[in-house]
């Protein structure tokens, strides 16, 4: 049976990051889930970077987050509760820093703990920020540093050094937040975060979208200390391999960059920053204001063009 939806709803079909829903005439209704297997050993922190995770799809959207559900799987009868409390007292702090409350949530048994959020959020109809909506001329900016797919599977191997640890758990728990505030401010043409498939995946997403092509400038590309020596040591997991091959024949790389440099591009992140397509002349502004909000990374990375032979260059 086919059933009527309000117009302007936006679901699956689109692959934008969030469901969206009109609401009243000034506002859209924001809803998004997303949870995952642990990644580094502390489950405070897990909770912590799942949390900030689940959120950033709202960010992405230009929204802000209302609430949300805790989602979790757990081995009950092989590990003790208490490990499940402090992942979700990691989700709770994360919550509490974007300003929302955690109403409830539902846990299933599985031998594999996963956690995360479905979040609920917000939107002024005239601040929605699509994926589809990046125009030639404009400029990306990239929001935080990439390279967590790369150190978590080095962390896994007990092989990343604690300095490169401490600030990858600093920049997978940091809110887009400010990031969102800062668009909204200036008004851009898309955005996305950068997640599971990478730079490069999220990239190919909007541009395929959008109808349009871009260029990327790899020294410009913002990157976590270590990232590329862990790369060059073999820590590629194999999401990250994956991404690539997924997105090979849509990317031309310069003969310049190195398999690890193309591994980097394509490294599938967790809580990533978020990617944004804006115009040309509102650049400078918005680099200023996401600096004034503390946002980690305010780099122009690449620009927008008419739509050519691939979709992506990499410089």
């Amino acid at each position: 049976m086919k059933i009527d939806l309000p117009e302007n709803t936006i679901g699956f079909e689109s692959s934008e990051d969030c469901a969206v829903v009109p609401i009243d005439d000034d506002n859209y209704l924001l809803q998004s889930v997303d949870f995952f297997t642990p990644i580094v050993d502390d489950p405070f922190t897990f909770g912590q970077i799942a949390a900030a995770n689940s959120l950033s799809d709202i960010y992405a959207m230009g929204g802000t987050p209302t609430h949300a559900l805790n989602i979790a799987e757990f081995p009950s009868e092989d590990l003790p509760l208490d490990i499940l409390s402090q992942i979700m007292e990691g989700g709770l702090d994360i919550a509490k820093k974007a300003v929302i409350p955690i109403l409830g949530g539902h846990t299933i048994k599985d031998p594999v703990p996963k956690y995360g959020l479905v979040v609920t959020g917000q939107v002024e109809k005239e601040n929605l920020t699509l994926n589809s909506t990046a125009k030639a001329g404009d400029v990306l900016i990239l929001t935080k540093p990439l390279g967590t797919g790369i150190i978590a599977t080095a962390i896994k191997k007990g092989e990343a050094p604690s300095s490169i640890v401490d600030e990858a758990v600093n920049i997978m728990t940091h809110l887009n937040n400010g990031a969102a505030k800062a668009m909204n401010a200036v008004g851009v043409n898309a955005c996305t975060d950068i997640t599971g498939y990478g730079l490069l995946g999220h990239l190919l997403e909007m541009c395929q979208a959008s109808g349009v092509s871009a260029v990327l400038e790899f020294n410009d590309i913002p990157l976590i200390q270590g990232t590329y020596e862990l790369a060059q040591n073999g820590f590629i997991p194999g999401g990250t391999k994956r991404n690539l091959d997924h997105v090979s024949s849509q990317v031309d790389f310069s003969k310049n960059i190195s398999p690890e440099q193309q591994f980097i591009l394509a490294d599938a992140q967790t809580s990533g920053g978020l990617l944004i397509s804006v115009a040309n002349e509102n650049a400078e502004e918005l680099q200023d204001i996401l600096n004034i909000n503390n946002c980690l990374n305010s780099s122009l990375i690449g620009k927008v063009y008419n739509p050519a032979e691939s979709t992506i260059y990499v410089n």
